[in-house]
């Protein structure tokens, strides 16, 4: 079995999960779906590599803000406590909308990312294979670049071709990936 890197966009990762959850009625196994997506593709983890950004907090926060704050320290605690796991944090902001409602969103996530998967091919010559969770053609240089270093970047990601969903995946990174699949509530049993 030859070994490879997992890079998850953990923002995009959850509302997958969490639409599979839905769709399924029960709650879903977080680290079982990329045990079972290595099984399948053949390939032994070197190193997970998780991204992602802790909940906005308000000055004074809510009661939801809190729990949400507790739910996200409990798993960092949880990821930053394997040896095989890299965890990394960008921050969350908060955006107004024109209708007096908010909207939250990452930001450095994705160039974290970036980072780590370019140090992968200096560092890691004899790896051949990355394993992408994703979503959106921020990565497409970079899968390009790995591309030209003779790596196969393989992507897992969902979308649903439904207006105004959000689950879309750009169409630029499903070609500029040497292969992609579709992930389905299958992957995370």
């Amino acid at each position: 079995m030859e070994d490879c890197f997992v890079f998850v966009d953990n923002g995009f990762f959850k509302l997958v999960k969490k639409e599979f959850e839905k769709q399924s009625g029960k709650k879903l196994n977080f680290f079982k779906t990329f045990r079972n997506i290595l099984k399948n593709e053949g390939l032994t983890r070197k190193r997970l590599f998780i991204y992602d950004a802790p909940p906005y907090q308000s000055t004074r926060p809510t009661n939801s803000e809190n729990n949400l704050k507790q739910n996200y320290d409990k798993f960092t605690r949880m990821a930053k406590s394997k040896k095989w796991i890299s965890f990394r944090e960008g921050s969350c902001v908060k955006i107004p909308l024109n209708n007096g409602k908010y909207k939250f969103s990452q930001k450095g996530v994705d160039a974290l990312m970036i980072m780590d998967m370019y140090e992968c091919i200096i560092n890691f010559p004899n790896i051949n294979k990355m394993i992408l969770f994703a979503s959106d053609s921020d990565f497409v240089p970079m899968v390009n670049k790995m591309k030209e270093n003779k790596k196969e970047v393989i992507l897992y990601t969902y979308f649903d071709r439904v207006r105004d969903s959000r689950f879309s995946t750009s169409n630029q990174l499903l070609k500029a990936v040497s292969r992609w699949n579709q992930l389905k509530v299958g992957d995370f049993e």
